[in-house]
């Protein structure tokens, strides 16, 4: 059986586009387009939890003694 292999973000991103063009432009029957409309709703999850874990990952810093710790904006006032 073949593994399944993870689409990127910009290939989830341009799928997604995809299919929201086609619904947008009516041409597809009612249940082609729950078909399509249940497909985006997968990438847009997909999308979302793939731009969660990457904004987790830029907010955190290497710290001097070679930690990640979360990045934090000390007020000095």
């Amino acid at each position: 059986m073949a593994e399944k292999k993870s689409k990127s973000f910009e290939e989830s991103l341009t799928e997604l586009e995809s299919i929201v063009k086609e619904l947008e432009a009516g041409n597809v029957d009612l249940d082609q387009a729950i078909s399509k409309y249940s497909e985006a709703m997968k990438l847009a999850k997909t999308c979302g939890d793939k731009l969660n874990d990457a904004t987790s990952k830029v907010n955190k810093i290497l710290t001097e003694n070679g930690t990640l710790e979360d990045f934090e904006i000390k007020d000095n006032n």
